[in-house]
């Protein structure tokens, strides 16, 4: 059932008896989203203040680039020189024909891909100097390991030959603490 506009505020403002309308209780306008210029920003202060812009509307010419130039301007010259090109090109080969000489080549047109790829040699730094890769390939680990290994051994024997002297024993007596090595765990 529908009611006039009457009986609708009457059942709003009547508290004594139950509303069949079903009114939101809360703050008023919570759901509406804020525009961009509305949104607050965030200083460096560490506050949040309005924009300056709010409520106004930028005109055009702010927001979008304006063309600095009459429309069509730029193909219209690039058609003109095409056309002096043409021209030149023309009177060039008929004093050609006049003289007896052969004609002159035509100029090579650049395409577009050629127009648009920029080539610049990459030249490298002359004192550059590749580094050395010292471990590569699929045995790379194995060829560090093996490396690592000679490199601890060695420091072990020189351990062991500093030990000995301090106990008066052979190097291969000396019981070493502390000794660890990197394949047994």
């Amino acid at each position: 059932m529908r009611k006039t506009f009457s009986q609708f505020c009457e059942a709003i403002y009547d508290t004594d008896k139950p509303s069949d309308t079903p009114l939101e209780v809360g703050r008023v306008g919570k759901d509406r989203r804020k525009s961009a210029p509305e949104r607050k920003r965030y200083t460096k202060s560490g506050g949040y203040k309005a924009r300056k812009d709010i409520g106004t509307n930028k005109p055009k010419s702010q927001t979008v680039q304006q063309p600095e130039k009459e429309r069509g301007s730029a193909r219209k010259t690039q058609l003109d020189s095409a056309k002096e090109e043409r021209k030149k090109a023309a009177l060039a080969r008929i004093a050609a024909k006049k003289g007896g000489k052969p004609a002159p080549e035509k100029k090579k047109t650049p395409s577009a891909s050629e127009l648009l790829s920029k080539k610049t040699a990459k030249t490298a730094d002359s004192n550059y100097k590749p580094q050395k890769v010292r471990f590569s390939g699929p045995d790379a680990r194995a060829k560090r390991q093996k490396l690592m290994r000679a490199g601890e051994k060695e420091l072990e024997r020189r351990v062991r030959e500093v030990e000995a002297h301090k106990q008066r024993k052979k190097p291969e007596d000396v019981e070493l603490k502390n000794l660890k090595k990197s394949w047994s765990k």
